[in-house]
């Protein structure tokens, strides 16, 4: 009997071991599919369906197809497997047109033995294989039909010896079973181990029978009419428990309308919160910074190249949300070496001139330091001084630092995670920015921003981001593009080479090192791994050295090298003192050296698409043609070879986000389970783009009209809106 739930507490929340055939033990399985309630299970989806409706003749079935067969058991048991001697249990099984076999590897051999006899009707699914021009099941489900009508009939009336069983139905009828299996469609859920699917839909069904009147619809009628959608309760029921008539092929195309009414309800509640969390920014009191035109004309005359039209259209779009009052929040996307940096600065400038602090996070000592050094040297003919503040700064250097923080006597301050460190504070500050700002979880971000009274915030991204996701996870964020690169710049050509084509790969290095051109290889591992068999960068650095030294410098950089050590080579690397640069992947953000131009990937099927496309704008900064080698092994598999070939064929940022967003999911792509957002359960944001958009629409349509969901009819929204933005840190609030 499943736990009683007290008045204050929702029936679907009662844990997951209470269902009826659960318990303690399969409740610690079930939660490795992160089921830990009971409306956790009725929102774990079925991957997939089983039409069990069709009943296939034996003699018609095909290989590679699913099929289903009724027929009786002519034989069964144990023999091994060829030379290997393996234990294998065969099952013949025939109806009216033929016989077929099924095989098990794994079994126990007492139950099989008796449920395997001879005579015995049985249900058997699964997919048909061919051995030696005989059809097969391997591991079929089965279910056994001897308690149907027809079969207990059969039985009491006997057979002749010789006499044919009763003729089976074939496709295009459907047979009567009593059992679970026959003449149904089956969901097929995900499982984990010592779960199977005959378990997972009777638990699925017991917690239906119980819990399932206590699932009560969110959207309003008007809502279901105007985007065509289903009774939720109904959709969910339909999901676990398809009805006969049904397409099974939209069910397993997501096509269905019950699936359609469930992604769009995430989606809506998603944006809802989104679109109130973004009605309550531009309520609230933030900062103006009204446009100094005389520091910045004066700053754009330091620099030694002019804007490109993108650039100054992203400025114009900054500069005015920041003349606002109320307090700007803003992501920036804009390609490798498209410029942004220097859009972060003019936009801190802005602010300084308004009498504010500014600072820019970054997120490896390598970006923060270079940022610092670039734009000290810019704000240095301003008269404007600027900080550095990261984990490798310490003692006096740290304490001065911190005083003239506090003091207001440092207007901008350029630093890694150590900006939110306690003992760090700001007299006034008033202009934030976060580079590359999806490698900073949310406490971060927040810790950052409550330095300052509502500063103005811009997030810049050099990792494109598909429009689904800009619409979630950045979905209460106005968005600039930067979709232009500076003049000069040739497209970086980029080559797919495997362990055969190493040689060529090192005379092209050579070519190159003559042209006095630079050279990054980077590998996926410092050490070497006694698990993977990986090339890593200690000791291929001293292959590259056996190489190219004495006539070419080769130094290796890596994260677990001193502070002090990194930005050593850093240094030489970007003076030339250093040709060859053999690093991990801590290069992927950070490192700007226009003279080198040929960057080497080694297993680059070990890499994320973005990861690559990143680590491939490290070079072609300058005129100079650049290349892209990667080097992938010979073993990668089907999926690894299609993804390093989007990144041969286009330099487009966003094309290689999308594959990478539909390859990886939207939470590894930009951790968007640190991002703070509600977890899909349905949704696919790869690829329900257009209900997406559909529960946007519907969502900012109902803040603008009811700002505060204070309208009695919309008191259920506020309801759901705290119980699945529950615990999102401060994200969102609900007054």
């Amino acid at each position: 009997m499943p736990k009683p739930f007290s008045k204050n507490d929702s029936p679907l929340a009662t844990p997951v071991q209470f269902i009826k055939g659960v318990g303690p033990a399969l409740a610690k399985k079930l939660a490795k599919l992160n089921v830990f309630t009971v409306e956790d299970l009725f929102y774990l989806i079925p991957i997939r369906y089983v039409d069990r409706r069709l009943i296939s003749p034996i003699a018609e079935i095909t290989p590679g197809k699913e099929r289903t067969v009724i027929g009786h058991v002519m034989s069964a048991g144990v023999h091994l497997l060829g030379r290997s001697g393996k234990q294998v249990f065969e099952v013949t099984v025939s109806d009216n047109t033929g016989k077929i076999s099924a095989k098990w590897f794994h079994f126990y051999l007492d139950y099989m033995r008796r449920n395997f006899q001879v005579g015995t009707k049985v249900l058997m699914a699964g997919e048909i294989s061919f051995f030696k021009n005989k059809g097969q099941f391997l591991h079929p489900e089965v279910e056994f039909l001897e308690n149907e009508v027809e079969s207990d009939e059969f039985s009491r009336q006997g057979r002749r010896e010789g006499e044919a069983p009763p003729a089976l139905p074939v496709e295009g009828a459907l047979p009567a079973p009593i059992t679970e299996a026959g003449g149904k469609i089956l969901p097929v859920y995900p499982l984990t181990e010592g779960v199977s699917q005959k378990m997972m839909r009777k638990i699925v069904r017991n917690a239906w029978d119980y819990f399932g009147q206590h699932l009560r619809p969110a959207l309003p009628l008007d809502f279901l009419e105007k985007y065509h959608l289903a009774d939720p309760w109904e959709s969910v029921a339909q999901l676990h428990f398809p009805a006969s008539d049904i397409d099974v092929n939209l069910l397993n195309e997501r096509q269905s309308q019950a699936h359609r009414t469930l992604i769009f309800d995430e989606f809506f509640f998603l944006e809802l919160g989104l679109a109130l969390k973004k009605s309550k920014t531009v309520r609230e009191q933030g900062i103006a910074f009204p446009h100094h035109a005389e520091t910045e004309d004066r700053f754009l005359k330091i620099l030694p190249f002019a804007l490109t039209k993108a650039q100054c259209r992203v400025l114009k779009e900054i500069r005015k949300d920041m003349e606002r009052s109320y307090p700007m929040n803003r992501l920036l996307q804009g390609d490798v070496g498209s410029g942004k940096t220097v859009i972060a600065l003019a936009c801190s400038l802005q602010a300084i001139a308004n009498g504010y602090q500014a600072v820019i996070m970054a997120p490896t000592e390598i970006l923060a330091e270079q940022h610092f050094q670039t734009m000290s040297r810019f704000l240095q003919p301003l008269g404007i001084p600027c900080g550095l503040a990261t984990g490798g700064i310490k003692g006096k250097e740290r304490e001065t630092l911190y005083q003239s923080c506090k003091n207001g006597e440092v207007p901008l301050v350029v630093g890694t995670h150590a900006l939110i460190q306690q003992g760090l504070e700001f007299a006034k500050l008033g202009f934030i920015v976060i580079d590359e700002q999806h490698r900073f979880g949310v406490l971060q971000r927040q810790a950052l921003h409550k330095k300052g009274k509502m500063p103005d915030v811009l997030v810049m991204t050099a990792t494109p981001i598909p429009r689904t996701l800009a619409l979630t996870a950045y979905g209460d964020l106005d968005v600039s593009v930067i979709d232009e690169l500076p003049q000069g710049r040739k497209p970086i050509a980029t080559r797919l080479y495997g362990e055969k084509q190493r040689e060529g790969m090192y005379q092209g290095m050579s070519q190159e090192l003559k042209k006095n051109h630079q050279i990054f290889v980077v590998y996926p591992l410092i050490e070497e791994s006694e698990k993977l068999d990986l090339k890593n960068a200690t000791e291929m650095s001293q292959e590259l050295k056996r190489l190219f030294e004495p006539d070419y410098k080769v130094a290796l950089l890596h994260g677990r090298l001193p502070v002090q050590e990194k930005e050593s080579i850093m240094a030489d690397f970007k003076n030339q003192k250093v040709q060859i640069l053999a690093a991990t992947s801590v290069v992927e953000v950070g490192v700007d050296c226009p003279n080198a131009t040929v960057m080497v990937v080694e297993h680059a099927e070990r890499f994320g698409l973005s990861q690559l496309h990143q680590l491939r704008g490290r070079v072609g900064r300058s005129s100079f043609q650049s290349y892209c080698i990667l080097m992938a092994d010979y073993r990668r598999s089907e999926e690894a070879k299609k993804r390093l070939q989007v990144m041969v064929e286009t330099h487009d940022g966003f094309r290689i986000a999308e594959e990478d967003l539909a390859i990886r999911g939207p939470g590894e792509f930009l951790g968007t389970r640190q991002a703070g957002l509600p977890e899909f359960r349905v949704a696919n944001l790869a690829q329900d783009i257009d209900i997406l958009s559909l529960a946007r629409q519907g969502a900012f349509e109902l803040i603008e009209k009811d700002p505060n969901l204070s309208l009695p009819e919309h008191q259920a929204f506020r309801a759901i809106l705290r119980s699945r933005w529950k615990g999102k840190l401060e994200l969102i609030q609900i007054a």
